[in-house]
């Protein structure tokens, strides 16, 4: 066999130039195979850190049916045991506890419909991103419990600037009875995300369960793990322990299931670009490989006529298609890799465009991966190698006299 690959590579470097050409389209083709994949870690990393570091959390805990009817009265049952398993839980970074409820807001120029949340702002920097994208005013410093922050569509509806007041009024837990309170503007945040931006207002936490006659309890808790991946696992035997008593904990995938069905659609996605990138690269084999049997007829019909069995003939060719897959998938990393590394300090700008529910606000960088270089090359050996038998088997059924006939 190492005679045969010896041979193969002096074939294939007989005519450099076609060599050079059929290796650089078939290496463009692995490269582009290898920046997509970065490509599509790097924007599934984005989605998933936009997603849940902006405000959701990794992953979330409410009383059963409170996401569907938003009730009040709804709170979290057994509070003290859930913040102990959370506590105990090696694999949770962070928790916030928030208050939740629908609130009117009224400015002396105009009122609308908000989601008033109840927030720890300590706690709450750890999971969100609130204090981050304010671009007007201070993230609830001092102790001022009349403080607002707002959403910068908010202010605009309701015509108000840093420092004026407003009422809000919400409906008391159990009681239904109507509460106002006066709050001031302390802050206002702009996340790019229109729902966000105007329908969402925050208070301190104690205010809002005060004001809501909630006497400690909570609507939601938002958490966040050590690891991402953790968000991820739906089977997560956390999820049944913090479910317990009435609770339901959720991770990401299932409170975001429009952006989880998106990313399972990736997988798809590369697939199709690789078929579609593999058949460029077949095309481009056979064609190089019919061309070097055509111009070599004469030494396959010599060949044949001194006795070389059919076999030889077709493990040379495939010799060569192999030997032409290594060129190729040296140059295919050298392009991928260069391209990969120069996209990944200066990024991809999609900041402002909205995606199943995800905002970008950074630039997308793509994620190179040990994978990238292993599963790609080796597939395009094999694809290479394979798609040398048909030009293999053409030219192993070649008779002496038809070979040297054809060759003049």
């Amino acid at each position: 066999m190492l005679f045969y690959l010896k041979l193969a590579w002096r074939n294939i470097l007989r005519n450099k130039r076609r060599t050079f050409i059929a290796g650089t389209a078939i290496g463009v083709g692995l490269a582009a195979l290898i920046f997509t994949d970065a490509l599509y870690i790097g924007m599934e990393d984005h989605m998933i850190h936009s997603a849940t570091a902006s405000y959701m959390g990794e992953g979330q805990i409410h009383r059963e049916e409170f996401r569907e009817t938003l009730e009040i009265e709804k709170t979290i049952a057994d509070l003290e045991g859930t913040e102990s398993i959370l506590r105990r839980a090696d694999t949770v970074e962070r928790y916030a506890k928030r208050v939740m409820a629908f609130a009117m807001i009224a400015s002396p120029a105009n009122s609308e419909g908000v989601s008033l949340v109840g927030i720890d702002p300590e706690n709450e920097r750890h999971l969100s991103h609130i204090d981050d994208v304010l671009v007007g005013g201070e993230y609830f410093t001092g102790d001022d419990p009349r403080d607002l922050v707002i959403g910068s569509k908010l202010a605009e509806i309701l015509e108000v600037e840093l420092g004026d007041r407003v009422v809000i009024t919400a409906s008391e837990a159990h009681t239904g009875d109507l509460a106002q309170e006066l709050f001031r503007i302390s802050g206002v945040y702009h996340f790019n995300i229109k729902e966000m931006d105007r329908s969402m207002a925050f208070v301190r936490l104690d205010k809002a369960q005060q004001m809501l006659n909630l006497a400690g309890a909570v609507h939601e808790i938002a958490v966040k793990f050590t690891d991402t991946l953790i968000g991820r696992d739906e089977d997560l035997p956390l999820w049944a322990e913090l479910s317990a008593g009435g609770n339901e904990a959720l991770g990401w995938t299932s409170l975001m299931p429009q952006l989880s069905a998106t990313l399972g659609l990736t997988d798809f996605s590369k697939l199709l670009i690789a078929v579609i990138l593999f058949a460029v690269v077949v095309l481009g084999i056979i064609n190089t490989l019919f061309m070097s049997l055509y111009e070599r007829m004469f030494e396959f019909g010599v060949l044949r006529a001194v006795g070389t069995r059919p076999a030889a003939i077709a493990r040379l060719v495939i010799s060569e298609a192999a030997a032409l897959s290594v060129i190729s998938i040296i140059l295919g990393l050298i392009i991928g890799v260069l391209i990969t590394v120069v996209v990944s300090k200066t990024g991809i700008d999609y900041r402002g465009i909205e995606y199943a529910g995800v905002t970008f606000r950074e630039k997308i960088y793509p994620v190179l991966h040990y994978m990238q270089f292993v599963t790609y090359p080796f597939w395009v050996f094999v694809v290479t190698t394979l798609v040398g038998v048909y030009p293999a088997i053409y030219a192993a059924r070649l008779t002496p006299a038809r070979a040297m006939r054809k060759s003049f």
